[in-house]
């Protein structure tokens, strides 16, 4: 059967829905013939795809899961939450790129033809993300990991100079390794079940529910495998080198999506995985997440007290808060609702810091720190944005980051993991130093008088920053009952009990 019945098939609808938008919009820009209506008209359908996924996530609130074509595409509540975030990081870098690519335009940095391939590959990298959230077939979960490189590898090199090709190239390459790596590992975890209760399906649902009769050992060595594969896509450290320079060399509102949602999505096959595991060996997957998250957290330190390029720091970022996620779900229990909560605070603060990134580098023709000055004075509103998204970005109150941050680090602390959460700690006042004063450097000062003050040029643009801002101040005073109920509801899921 291909479709659930009765209320279930309107959400099966849903889904076709969520993954309908994207390809409309991809084949608008190719279809729609003017320049402008390109531009809005993708982000028509990016709004769209961003209203029906709030209303699939909010229905799906103590309801079963959501499943088409005999449960390979499957939506439960941890499913939809990232789902519904990817679409919403989408649809702001949609909204974004309408000024950012617009501008490329008139200055001739970009063609028509590559205007067009813009908004094209970045529906396409929107969907295969999605569709790594909503396959419930690891096998197919592998395959669309996979298509979010080759997509994004494009646009990473979408400006064909020397630096972005050989970003691009670094990350196949990397990526590549990753992705082979966790293909070993799904192996290895196929290889866990019995050989008289082999099926053909790799659902994570049947293993779920066959957890007692896995191999232990094999188990956890595909877990290795897995962790070290897909957590190259997360950015996890020691495996995350091919991040500064992607970051840095994608189109602003590129970077915003490969920080904000690719790296969530990858920790999403991870995670998916961790509940198997757990259920077959408790304790030994949390384990290693938390050595990963410290790891990750203390490589960051180094780096962040030498930086000179802006792009550059908003990456080794992510890499601290991929850090910080891991550790979340590592420890579990309150910590996961902090990491639940710092998925949703990371992803709407690095999308405002990347597209702030992106329109001080169109007016300063730079991305060296250095020759950054003066940015209150010459772009009041997204130097404002951008003071706030970086104070945000590093834990400081009363912004929603310091809110899950801390959640993480007293539930480290009262599971009695008490060296994890000195070193988280440690490394957060660390890396908060580095931020505060290189932004400071950025703010003030006087920008000799190359920069002229004038009013912000593009209102989608200043759009796409409001909404991250208005959400990060709000969620950092007042978390709402909804949300709440949302994050717990998605913890059941996460305890491996499939609804």
């Amino acid at each position: 059967m291909i479709l659930v019945s009765g209320e279930g098939q309107v959400y099966a609808w849903g889904l076709f829905g969520l993954i309908g938008f994207p390809l409309a919009a991809a084949a608008a820009s190719f279809t729609v013939s003017s320049v402008r209506g390109t531009a809005w008209t993708q982000f028509g359908f990016s709004l769209m795809n961003a209203v029906l996924a709030t209303i699939m996530l909010f229905n799906i609130v103590g309801r079963e899961a959501v499943s088409v074509f005999d449960g390979w595409i499957r939506l439960d509540a941890f499913a939809a939450y990232t789902v519904w975030l990817t679409i919403v990081v989408g649809g702001l870098a949609s909204l974004h790129s309408i000024g950012y690519i617009g501008r490329e335009l008139r200055d001739g940095a970009v063609t028509v033809g590559r205007y067009r391939q813009y908004y094209a590959g970045l529906h396409l990298f929107v969907l295969s993300m999605m569709l790594i959230a909503m396959m419930n077939h690891i096998g197919i979960l592998w395959v669309a990991v996979e298509a979010t490189t080759l997509i994004s590898a494009l646009l990473i090199a979408f400006r064909n100079g020397g630096a972005a090709l050989e970003a691009a190239w670094k990350y196949l390459i990397i990526g590549g390794l990753g992705i082979a790596l966790a293909l070993f590992g799904i192996i290895l975890l196929f290889a866990a079940i019995p050989a008289e209760s082999v099926q053909d399906q790799l659902m994570w649902t049947d293993f779920i529910r066959r957890a007692s009769e896995l191999n232990p050992v094999l188990v956890k060595v595909a877990f290795l495998f897995i962790l070290v594969g897909f957590g190259t896509k997360a950015g996890l450290a020691p495996m995350h080198f091919w991040l500064p320079d992607a970051h840095s060399q994608a189109p602003s509102p590129v970077s915003a999506l490969l920080s904000a949602a690719l790296l969530h999505t990858a920790l999403y096959a991870v995670i998916r995985i961790k509940l198997i595991v757990d259920l077959v060996e408790p304790g030994f997957s949390g384990g290693l997440l938390i050595v990963f998250g410290l790891i990750s957290l203390a490589v960051t330190v180094p780096f962040f007290l030498v930086q000179h390029d802006l792009k550059r720091l908003l990456a080794y970022s992510s890499v601290e808060h991929m850090g910080i996620l891991a550790l979340g779900f590592g420890v579990g229990g309150a910590a996961s609702f902090g990491a639940l909560l710092h998925m949703f605070n990371h992803a709407m603060g690095k999308s405002m810091l990347f597209f702030s990134a992106g329109s001080i580098m169109q007016r300063y023709h730079s991305k060296r720190m250095d020759r950054i000055h003066g940015l209150l004075r010459s772009m009041p509103f997204t130097g404002s944005a951008f003071a706030v998204g970086a104070f945000a970005i590093a834990g400081s109150p009363p912004f929603s980051l310091f809110l899950s941050e801390y959640t993480i680090a007293a539930a480290a602390f009262r599971n009695g993991q008490w060296m994890a959460g000195v070193l988280f700690l440690t490394c957060v006042v660390l890396i908060f130093s580095g931020m505060a004063y290189y932004i400071a450097q950025m703010l003030f000062g006087s920008n000799g008088h190359r920069i002229e003050s004038r009013a912000e040029e593009d209102g989608t643009k200043a759009a796409a920053l409001a909404v991250p801002l208005f959400l990060l101040l709000l969620f950092g005073l007042y978390v709402p009952p909804f949300f709440r109920e949302l994050l717990n509801w998605t913890i059941q899921t996460l305890r491996g009990v499939p609804s």
